[in-house]
């Protein structure tokens, strides 16, 4: 038989705390590490950046062509309706 000394309260404390400390040290890592580097992050921040500008660049002209493709489309049909559709109008006055 074993005696526990301490209640699951405590456990759960003492794992919220070493995992705060956890953190607190991986961000002072990375803090000394960009400051002793700043050419690598600065390279890597343009490189995030430039590969966005490009994404953005892509997506523009997927939008110029998608539209220039809707032009053609309605410039072809010339006329403002289209063959074999009716237009039914119903009047329910009789309320």
């Amino acid at each position: 038989m074993s005696f526990r000394f301490y209640t699951n309260m405590i456990s759960q404390a003492s794992r919220n705390v070493a995992a705060g400390i956890f953190i607190v040290s991986l961000l002072l890592i990375g803090f000394v590490i960009i400051l002793a580097l700043p050419e690598i992050f600065a390279l890597l921040a343009a490189a995030v950046f430039f590969i966005a500008g490009i994404g953005c660049g892509i997506t523009a002209v997927k939008i110029y062509l998608a539209q220039r493709q809707f032009d053609k489309v309605n410039r072809d049909e010339s006329q403002g309706y289209r063959q074999n559709v009716q237009i039914h109008t119903e009047e329910y006055y009789d309320l």
